[in-house]
């Protein structure tokens, strides 16, 4: 049954994609293949313009602006170069799977063969919480300084990591992030599809753009990369479990 309704998920995301991507009231939004003329591509496009398609002074508080978002990087990566962010997390989620398919076997905790003393759990713990409110601040201001989903997912696993090695006794939920790590992975892509639908093309920012320089702007943008961190979190929090666990001594 859960074969048939993957299989049956597939083809209706098929469809749509392709539908959306190719029918446009007669007209292609695609080139077909070694068709594609690369005047006026994307690339010539916005190295002669400026970020609000004019040449003038972008200030905070400015609105309309193409992406509203403060951080340039996060402009490319999140919103120009949007899909090619989505094979970057696939990359991500298959590394994790494959470990997942190695090493899930494995049960047991690792022992330590020197147990850590009282001291070295207590200040890991305050130290994990430190490391946790930065990953999350860092992923959800990616729109406005510099970091974003990757780096505060990358800070999230890592302290993940420090309670392994510094508390013999600490284990996570792997199926609770297992579950958090395909929600905010099928939102991202549900998300991007809407995009696609509204817009022509995968992750279209589609929401109100706000204010340059506040929290609640930048439209969509803010948004995945809260799914981003949450996904890239999870996932490295899913390998550092794997990684330390052990097979039965015979």
């Amino acid at each position: 049954m859960k074969r048939l309704f993957a299989i049956l998920l597939i083809v209706v995301m098929g469809i749509f994609i392709f539908s959306t991507l190719y029918s446009n009231n007669g007209k292609y939004n695609f080139s077909k293949f070694g068709e594609s003329t690369l005047n006026g591509k994307v690339s010539e496009k916005f190295v002669n313009k400026s970020v609000n398609g004019e040449n003038k002074e972008v200030k905070f508080g400015s609105e309309n602006l193409e992406t509203g978002s403060a951080n340039l990087v996060t402009s490319v990566v999140v919103n120009y170069r949007a899909f090619d962010t989505l094979g970057e997390v696939t990359v991500l989620f298959l590394s994790a799977l494959g470990v997942s398919v190695v090493l899930g076997g494995y049960k047991n905790r690792l022992k330590f063969k020197v147990e850590p003393n009282f001291i070295l759990k207590i200040g890991s713990k305050v130290a994990v919480s430190i490391i946790l409110i930065t990953g999350f601040y860092i992923f959800i201001h990616g729109h406005l300084t510099p970091g974003g989903g990757f780096p505060g997912g990358a800070m999230i696993g890592s302290a993940v990591l420090l309670m392994f090695i510094s508390n013999d006794e600490f284990r996570v939920k792997v199926k609770s992030f297992s579950a958090l790590e395909g929600l905010s992975g099928s939102l991202f892509i549900i998300l991007g599809l809407i995009g696609l639908s509204a817009g022509g093309f995968f992750l279209y920012n589609y929401m109100p753009m706000g204010k340059l320089g506040s929290l609640f702007s930048a439209g969509l943008i803010p948004v995945v990369y809260v799914l981003i961190g949450l996904k890239v979190g999870s996932e490295l929090s899913n390998l550092i479990s794997h990684f330390a666990r052990e097979g039965e001594n015979k």
